[in-house]
């Protein structure tokens, strides 16, 4: 018997993806793998590796202890600290030998003080908010201050580069416009104070695929590497591989007939006589209940309606009584199935959200699968 879910992972594909991106990119354009999250659900340190042999040269998290898990599976390539960082997770994150982000002169005095333990100068990448309104400081002249505050600090610091964020690389491109213009002023002003080369980085996935303007020195590319679609339409649509397979088997089946429920709620009645499939899959795993009466399955090469509300452990899908399905038999959320085929994207469009989410929601309950275009890793 199959385990009741399991997502699989090709290694293979993530290497394509990181190929075929780093193809669209300047040949002094550098690709950083944005692995936070547990690497949007695929696992961090195997995807980084595959990400790393496809062309990537350095790896992005969103924490310290991401930083740390990093180096404990024995990963030695550059990493970037990517989100805020209090006292605790700084130290975390120097013992892992992180660069960091910054953008308060402030930090860096106290990023300075404990650089005098650090066996190499600490890596650090200002951080201009130019729209996206989160981290980063929106005032130019402070990023400019926090600049010039790491280069005083010496040998204990290295100004590794400047950063902004895109808003809306997604849909809005005349606001990414925006942003990239002011982004620029800060850049020249910030080359003129530096006495090194300094990396310039924008760009994520969507800026990547669609505002070639926005490559610069590095980009930061996350969703792509695993082979989503960043404008929320089909990977296909950019030559990209969908990494993960959601998978899970037919537990049961149950005839019903019209006029008798299935689920909590009663939320489906049957029509007419049929049967049901129960599948060991549910919101515990990362089927969120958006999907109720709301989703087909891949079973048999074919997409068959998800029936009644998700439950934690289980969900139910109409199989009918025409069609020979069996006990055992696998079923697919995402990924194929003979001809049919069912990406993160169109999930997320039923549950109305992005496949960012649909990916992450993937629980530490499903355990991954890692392969190479079907090798077992």
């Amino acid at each position: 018997m199959p385990l009741r879910a399991v997502a699989e992972v090709n290694l293979a594909a993530i290497e394509r993806n990181t190929a075929r991106l780093c193809r669209r990119l300047p040949t002094h354009t550098r690709l950083c793998a944005v692995v936070k999250a547990d690497a949007y659900g695929h696992g961090a340190a195997p995807a980084a590796r595959a990400a790393l042999a496809g062309g990537a040269s350095l790896l992005a998290v969103a924490t310290a202890a991401e930083a740390a898990g990093l180096r404990a599976a024995g990963l030695s390539a550059p990493i970037l600290v990517l989100g805020a960082l209090s006292a605790e997770e700084l130290d975390v994150a120097l013992a892992a030998d992180a660069e960091i982000t910054a953008w308060d002169p402030r930090f860096i005095s106290a990023l300075a003080s404990r650089a005098d333990s650090a066996t190499a100068p600490i890596g650090v990448h200002v951080k201009l908010d130019t729209g996206l309104g989160r981290l980063g400081t929106r005032d130019g002249d402070e990023a400019l201050a926090t600049v010039r505050a790491v280069i005083a600090a010496g040998s204990r610091l290295r100004l590794a580069g400047v950063m902004t964020h895109l808003a809306t690389a997604d849909s809005d491109l005349g606001f990414a416009a925006a942003q990239l213009e002011r982004f620029g002023l800060f850049v020249a002003e910030a080359r003129a104070l530096a006495t090194t080369e300094i990396t310039v980085h924008a760009a994520n996935s969507a800026a990547l695929l669609r505002i070639p303007g926005s490559h610069h020195d590095m980009v930061r590319a996350g969703l792509a590497l695993y082979g989503g679609d960043p404008l929320h339409r089909d990977p296909a649509d950019h030559g990209l591989e969908p990494a993960l397979a959601l998978r899970t088997y037919v537990a049961a089946l149950k005839p019903i007939a019209a006029g008798e429920s299935v689920g909590y709620g009663r939320h489906f009645v049957a029509a007419r006589d049929s049967v049901i499939a129960t599948l060991p899959i549910g919101y515990g795993d990362g089927v969120v209940r958006a999907l109720a009466d709301n989703c087909e399955v891949l079973i048999g090469g074919r997409r068959m309606a998800l029936r009644g509300m998700v439950s934690m452990d289980n969900i139910t899908v109409e199989v009918g009584s025409e069609h020979r399905v069996t006990v055992g038999e696998r079923a697919t959320l995402i990924g194929t199935d003979g001809d049919e085929r069912q990406t993160a994207e169109e999930l997320a469009r039923r549950a109305g959200t992005i496949s960012y989410e649909v990916l992450c929601w993937i629980s530490r309950r499903v355990p991954r699968r890692y392969h190479r275009d079907g090798e077992p890793v």
